[in-house]
């Protein structure tokens, strides 16, 4: 008799393995990243600006910029029978795969949008054209996204201009266009960077729900870790084009096995609203495509050893489904702060 794992094994929705990307003049932006994410789950995608989230996002929905380039790994939707190779991939794949199979929603969402077009045309027609619905359904299943999504009065915004609606209306239209032929996977990069705090708590209201009714999976981008503290399952911190630690959200930012982990929650403010004292991480991160022998965060570490430089520094697992890119990683407490510390003004 087969155990319930075996009857109801986990699914996965993407598979990222050995990624590297690179950019102008072949300098490696993203490299040797690899993580997983399964069916209906959210992940977080963390790390200071410049450490190559959007760039992975990018190469995962095959939105490069024009100077760069996939140079090894791969990029999996799907498993099984309906697994799909990305990784150099066909446009006659993508148009199956974007908008059907993967939505996104991006930051700013009134420059993804025709400025001359009624919203509800623009999400009208992608269900025409992706979902090959008639004119009549069409109208009628957008007005139903935008209620869904929490439009008020859904029906009137079908009609309205993108100059009408406000920052948080306007994120709800992309989000309801991104989930509108029911994707497997959402990638959500700095969705809600740009609004105050109400309507960002309700933007990620939006998302859990319809993660919950649609059975997607997400991909949450920010440089917020009180954000992927409530929304995300797992974790993944990145620190110049490297994943450096990964696991479960609650056990990370609760128990960090990697310094720059450890920098990060220093300067986060996750449950320390009256926190008169400020951490701050030491130094520069590396240059896109800078070369370093060993652990590109050890310039800025305390905890920096001659063996962090020697060479390249090899994923640690930890059990658990935890990993960390630090030699130290298995024994080294991080208790002791990594970082220095600036009092805030009254």
């Amino acid at each position: 008799m087969s155990s319930p794992s075996e009857e109801n094994p986990v699914r996965t929705t993407l598979e990222v393995a050995d990624l590297q990307v690179s950019v102008a003049g072949g300098l490696v932006a993203v490299q040797d990243v690899s993580f997983e994410i399964r069916r209906g789950e959210s992940v977080g995608l963390v790390g200071e600006s410049g450490s190559g989230k959007t760039l992975t996002c990018r190469a995962i929905l095959g939105l490069l910029p024009a100077t760069g380039r996939i140079d090894g790994g791969r990029i999996v939707l799907g498993d099984g029978a309906d697994a799909v190779e990305l990784t150099g991939a066909r446009r006659s794949t993508w148009d199956q795969v974007r908008a059907v199979r993967i939505g996104a929603v991006f930051q700013d969402p009134a420059s993804y949008l025709n400025p001359s077009l009624t919203v509800g045309h623009q999400l009208a027609e992608q269900l025409r054209v992706k979902g090959s619905l008639s004119r009549r359904a069409a109208h009628d299943r957008a007005v139903e996204l935008f209620d869904e999504v929490g439009l008020h009065d859904p029906a009137g915004v079908f009609h309205q201009y993108p100059h009408q609606l406000s920052g948080g209306m306007l994120q709800r239209v992309l989000i309801a266009i991104a989930v509108s032929c029911e994707p497997e996977l959402l990638i959500a990069d700095e969705a809600t960077t740009a609004l105050d705090v109400v309507i960002q708590a309700e933007i990620l209201a939006l998302l859990r729900r319809l993660r919950d009714t649609h059975g997607l999976s997400l991909l949450l981008v920010t440089h917020d870790l009180a954000v992927v503290a409530e929304s995300c399952d797992r974790i993944l911190v990145m620190y110049g084009g490297q994943v450096v630690e990964s696991g479960p959200t609650d056990q990370v930012l609760r128990d960090p096995r990697h310094p720059y982990t450890q920098a990060l929650m220093g300067v986060a403010t996750i449950g320390s609203w009256h926190r008169r004292r400020l951490d701050v991480i030491p130094g520069q991160p590396p240059a896109a495509g800078e070369e370093m022998p060993g652990c590109r965060f050890a310039p800025r570490c305390a905890h920096a050893t001659a063996a962090c430089e020697s060479g390249p520094v090899p994923v640690a697992d930890l059990g658990g489904d935890r990993t960390s890119r630090c030699v130290l990683a298995g024994h080294l407490s991080l208790s002791p702060r990594v970082t220095t510390g600036q009092e805030v003004p009254a």
